[in-house]
């Protein structure tokens, strides 16, 4: 019997702990990719952002990731069409953002789409984006679209693509220790 209880207490603090809700600072980079031919898809749906809370100004951060915007921009192979940074919290629940760019015009943007974000061992996500054709009356003519799901690596820049349309994202904790540098000489 003491044995048991031994193996339960063990159990319990070898077992990996349900992720709790944190705090995150999420930067993405919506790109598109000259080489490769546009794929002018269906208009982007009038309720694209359903079920979707927008982001607001007050989690808007200062971007981290200016040194690779540069190099997109100064290459002939890449447009940035969008880049945003902000902070939100995680969790084992799905969090769904709508993220939008440019002038709306009758609930539609230029650039529109949604993130879902569900933390686990990778943060699962879910990117839906538009890049629309908006014509002189403010309807939608022609949409390029990005739909693709990944299980991204916290902390590190990720790259989701979807032929002529490519999205960055860094998911970064603000909440979880920093890693313990690497000495410079190991102790015998």
């Amino acid at each position: 019997m003491r044995l048991f209880r031994l193996l339960t207490l063990l159990t319990t603090l070898v077992a990996p702990t349900a992720f709790a809700d944190d705090l995150y600072q999420i930067e993405m980079i919506l790109v598109r990719q000259n080489a490769v031919p546009a794929i002018v898809s269906r208009a982007a749906p009038e309720d694209w952002a359903a079920g979707a809370q927008p982001i607001s100004k007050d989690s808007l951060r200062t971007p981290s990731l200016n040194g690779e915007v540069e190099k997109l921009t100064a290459s002939a192979d890449y447009t940035v069409l969008l880049h945003k940074t902000w902070q939100q919290t995680l969790g084992e629940q799905a969090s769904k953002v709508a993220i939008s760019d440019g002038k709306e015009q009758y609930g539609q943007f230029p650039i529109e789409g949604t993130l879902n974000l569900k933390l686990g061992r990778f943060t699962d996500v879910d990117a839906d984006f538009w890049v629309n054709q908006i014509d002189g009356n403010g309807m939608v003519t022609a949409s390029e679209s990005l739909k693709q799901e990944s299980h991204t690596k916290n902390g590190q820049l990720n790259f989701l693509d979807n032929g002529h349309l490519g999205l960055l994202i860094k998911i970064t904790s603000l909440t979880a220790p920093a890693p313990r540098p690497v000495p410079d000489e190991i102790p015998d």
